[in-house]
């Protein structure tokens, strides 16, 4: 049987992603100038093909010119348009087949549009920000645009070389020419697409103690801010792995752009912050939990499909509310009850474990999904309930999750059937009160 290239058929975005293949690897080769916003790149992405294959198309924004594609190194006919590159190989593609696809390609890119604004690849001020969530990766690169496909990835950037480049995972190689530098990053641990990024701008690069590697780059005039503001980050990896099991990745890097961003941005391994989220006195700390607990919950565990992004903002919402806990501010119990109050007045028109593609930021999702896990965690008790945790990063490391796996395992650790609690709080629209609480459930604080 052979599979028709067009769009996938998953819900929420059914433009993106596509069918009859997975992407295994991509090498992203850029070559980019700052001040005429400028790339020429090119992108080889080595796929296994579940299905024969007389075609296939990837993931590419329209505002990026294709100028050659090869599959398996022979020449391909291609066409692209409406964010789609259409490939038809020189020879069908057997299923089971691995195959690689070189695409070059070049232009100004932009953000794709959203009905959150534009997405992916934008100019800052002086520099570039990538923020893909959830549809933004095409703005800059060829890819199976879908959460679900995670790829290791190898990312070279040659810029300016009075700028400093982040990407995802470890730096493998800093090449200096006459003006401008080649970075070289190599991504091992498997990645979604929208979680692939690239940050350029006049950074300092501060080097912070703690459990595992962790870098700073921020302008060199809010230097003081930012080790003010990031200073507890080691405490918080370690209550974290304390709590949620091994931090997943090999180091941590916090980048604090010279803009002012609407909010903070995670990608894997990293998170991004605008200058607006820094004061020097620690006055959004939260948000710098939140974004380290998405390399727990969000890429090293990534949802399968967008209808169950409370497995991410849920969980990183909690995060939050634990640190408070654990750094002597408010409990979880005392921040649960006020949202809990907050949440009660407000519309109760979608459930959480699929709220539909206009609500997928919602406030509600996030803290009615920090809610759900508090109502579990007075359920079964913090023993239980933080074992589950480790349990649930553990078994999913890396991997793709959904609630149905999550809700399995919450019952391996309950010794009364969750299911009542599960189908009030995740598929029912209504809030449910809060359960009663369980010795040890929730009410005492944890430590770091």
């Amino acid at each position: 049987m052979s599979v028709a290239p067009g769009t996938s058929r998953h819900p929420y975005f059914p433009e993106r992603g596509n069918e009859g293949y997975w992407a295994e690897h991509y090498e992203l080769t850029l070559d980019y100038r700052v001040g005429a916003n400028r790339l020429r790149a090119s992108a080889v992405v080595s796929a296994f093909a579940t299905a024969r294959l007389e075609a296939f198309t990837l993931d590419l924004a329209d505002a990026l010119r294709v100028t050659a594609v090869t599959v398996d190194g022979v020449p391909a006919r291609f066409t692209h348009g409406r964010d789609k590159l259409r490939v038809v190989p020189a020879r069908g593609l057997h299923e089971g087949t691995l195959f690689v696809v070189e695409v070059r390609y070049g232009g100004n890119p932009s953000p794709v549009p959203s009905r959150w604004g534009g997405l992916g690849w934008e100019q800052l001020t002086d520099g570039v920000i990538v923020a893909s969530q959830p549809t933004g990766a095409p703005s800059w690169f060829p890819c199976n645009d879908h959460p679900g496909d995670k790829s290791t990835y190898r990312v070279t950037v040659t810029t300016g070389s009075a700028y400093a480049v982040a990407a995802n995972g470890r730096l493998a190689a800093r090449r200096r020419g006459a003006s401008t530098t080649t970075w070289v990053y190599e991504q091992a641990e498997p990645m979604a697409t929208y979680l692939a990024s690239v940050q350029i701008g006049r950074y300092q690069v501060t080097e912070v103690a703690g459990p595992v590697p962790q870098r700073l780059l921020h302008p060199a005039r809010l230097a003081s801010r930012v080790r003010a503001d990031f200073a507890r980050q080691g405490q918080m990896i370690a209550l974290f792995t304390e709590l949620f099991g091994p931090y997943p990745f090999a180091s941590y890097t916090a980048v604090v752009a010279d803009d002012d961003l609407e909010i903070p941005v995670e990608a894997q391994g990293m998170s991004i912050f605008g200058r607006n989220h820094v004061d020097g006195r620690r006055g959004e700390e939260r948000l710098v939990a939140h974004e380290l607990a998405h390399q727990w919950f969000g890429n090293s565990l990534t949802l399968g499909s967008w209808s169950e992004i409370w497995l991410h903002e849920g969980f990183a919402a909690y995060a939050e509310w634990l640190w408070s806990e654990a750094s002597g501010g408010e409990t979880a119990d005392t921040l649960a009850g006020r949202w809990h109050r907050r949440l009660a007045e407000l519309p109760q028109d979608f459930p959480l474990a699929d709220p539909g593609p206009r609500r997928l930021f919602d406030d509600r999702v996030y803290k009615r999904g920090a809610l759900t896990l508090h109502a579990l965690r007075r359920t079964l008790g913090d023993d239980a309930f933080f074992a589950l945790l480790r349990e649930w990063t553990t078994t999913y490391q890396h991997g793709t999750v959904s609630t149905a796996q999550f809700t399995r395992l919450a019952a391996r650790h309950a010794a009364t059937p969750l299911t009542p609690l599960f189908t009030a709080w995740l598929h029912a629209d209504r809030l449910p009160p809060l359960p009663a609480r369980r010795a040890g459930g929730g009410a005492r604080r944890t430590r770091p």
